[in-house]
């Protein structure tokens, strides 16, 4: 059972959210401003990745660097905390590349099943 406290349940929590994974693998090669993460990213939005920025901060797996310039400059990179998640979000990717084609046969068999008239 997994309770609403549990250490197993946390982990899960910090994957759970697509965002926090492909934000935290978009830094794997260093300390990034939020524009080149957008563009790194792709699909994100300003707003999407702000929240996900300090949801990993909160978390502990992101640091956020500001730079007295004028125009004030931020920076984002991993903890240690955060680069030691690297290797699951990684085992992930490479799982999805395993069976990304079963996974996508299997919901076009359900799909068929709850929606024939569709696929005539």
């Amino acid at each position: 059972m997994f309770l609403a406290d549990c250490q197993a349940r946390l982990a899960f929590d910090l994957i759970a959210n697509t965002w926090n994974a492909v934000v935290v693998w978009a830094l794997r090669h260093g300390p990034r401003r939020p524009g080149r993460l957008r563009e790194e990213i792709g699909g994100i939005s300003p707003k999407v990745l702000t929240e996900t920025l300090r949801r990993l901060e909160f978390n502990g797996l992101v640091a956020r660097r500001a730079y007295a310039e004028a125009p004030p400059r931020v920076e984002y990179e991993l903890t240690e905390l955060g680069r030691s998640l690297l290797g699951p979000i990684e085992a992930f990717g490479v799982w999805a590349s395993d069976h990304a084609d079963e996974v996508m046969a299997a919901q076009d068999r359900r799909s068929a099943d709850h929606f024939p008239q569709e696929n005539l």
